[in-house]
């Protein structure tokens, strides 16, 4: 009775409110997609911080002289190869400015990228590439697969994820939904040209990650006491959403400024040496970067296959390498004070986001490395005793046991056997 209680009332959400959405995820637009075709990244190598002139102590990046002359060899770079200056941003985690620059139309933008790439100038040159979520809209059903799966209720009972703030890189999040009302603590907009707005899979994701629980309505979030950290670098187009390597970076960079510890990166998308270097900036500062894989590409794809990140596909794959979580029909937040069922790794994804946040509340000192390590436990009897070993499937008793030192949890793992008991 309360499952079909529940059936009917998300049914009910979206057959009053889903036209309206549609409407304003339309409106939205893709700004530049065509666009990010054309465009290239231009980098110039930042002076070292203590040599940069006009700096100040207050945390600016280099906005007096060394920005002017760096920005007159961008125009003059423009200028020589016939291209179009769009924007430009710091990254001073890697030491270099990158300009965005459109090729002129019917030019090849890789064989564009590769001759300024050979001026002495420029510390390197890449075609701007695009992402893409990995996830869509399914019909209503009447499970949250992380409840029981995972035991929320009964983890929920030692952690929340309180106090831990979670990036969000993806589209925009509606803030004002009632399930997510007070749960994001910023939000930033890398995206040019197009206004900040609560979008479908930036929704849901955050929905999945700390949708507030016991408030009577909708989900319980897997991490109900984190917030989020909204960093807008996508929009959505259609049913999933897009992201160029610039907005990507734009949103990497300020959290990396921001020394957040916990970043939802759910897309995929071709090799890309600006992210790939973020990236390593990002692991070596212990940022614990919990990445969307697809099945459907070598190595899941990129970022997937960065050494150091947490890559997840949804739990019904299998022999894949990767860590899997639920990500079929998961019920969760979506524009417009909506509920439905969404399924793909972007959402797979979230909930592993939402899992750290309960383990970092849990061990405020837990390292990228000791996360990756916890979450591959899995309890098994071994000659009447226990042990574990290494499984992709996220078995959650056994990760709380292995933190705490004792029995969180039902017990008694997916399969059966007892769960992991420290010795």
């Amino acid at each position: 009775m309360i499952r079909a209680a529940l059936l009917a009332l998300l049914a009910l959400f979206v057959s009053t409110t889903n036209g309206a959405a549609q409407d304003g995820s339309d409106a939205q637009g893709d700004p530049g997609t065509g666009q990010v075709e054309r465009q290239i990244l231009v980098m110039l190598r930042m002076a070292a911080p203590h040599f940069r002139p006009g700096e100040n102590y207050a945390g600016s990046y280099d906005v007096g002289a060394g920005h002017a002359a760096r920005r007159r060899v961008a125009a003059d770079l423009a200028r020589k190869y016939g291209l179009k200056m769009l924007a430009d941003w710091p990254m001073p985690s890697l030491g270099v400015e990158c300009y965005v620059m459109e090729v002129q139309q019917g030019a090849d933008t890789a064989q564009v990228a590769q001759t300024v790439s050979r001026d002495t100038r420029a510390e390197w040159v890449q075609p701007m590439a695009l992402f893409r979520s990995l996830g869509h809209d399914d019909p209503l059903y009447e499970v949250q697969p992380a409840a029981s799966e995972w035991h929320l209720a009964e983890l929920h009972k030692v952690s929340t994820g309180r106090r831990i703030v979670v990036a969000e890189v993806d589209s925009g999040v509606e803030a004002s939904h009632p399930d997510l009302a007070g749960q994001v603590q910023a939000t930033e907009n890398f995206v040019p040209g197009n206004a900040y707005s609560g979008e479908q899979h930036g929704t849901a994701v955050a929905g999945i990650v700390a949708g507030i629980a016991d408030n009577h309505i909708g989900i319980a979030g897997v991490a109900p006491g984190a917030r989020l950290m909204v960093l807008r670098a996508c929009w959505q187009t259609g049913d999933t959403a897009a992201c160029s390597s610039f907005t990507l970076a734009r949103a990497l960079q300020f959290a990396l400024d921001r020394g957040v510890r916990v970043i939802n990166l759910s897309v995929t998308g071709p090799p890309d040496r600006l992210l790939n270097e973020l990236l390593d900036v990002a692991v070596g500062r212990g940022a614990t970067i919990v990445v969307a894989a697809d099945p459907e590409q070598a190595q899941g794809g990129f970022p997937a296959s960065h050494p150091g990140v947490l890559a997840v596909a949804t739990d019904d794959a299998t022999d894949v390498p990767w860590l899997l979580a639920p990500g079929r029909d998961v019920p969760t937040t979506l524009p417009g004070a909506r509920f439905g069922f969404v399924s793909g790794s972007s959402f797979a994804a979230a909930h592993v986001s939402g899992l750290v946040a309960l383990m970092m509340q849990l061990s405020p000192g837990l390292t990228a490395a000791q996360a990756r390590d916890a979450l591959a436990t899995k309890a098994v009897h071994v000659d009447g005793g226990l042990a574990t070993r290494q499984a992709g499937r996220i078995d959650t008793c056994a990760v709380f046991a292995r933190l705490t030192g004792s029995c969180t949890c039902s017990c008694t793992s997916a399969d059966g056997v007892s769960a992991y008991t420290p010795r």
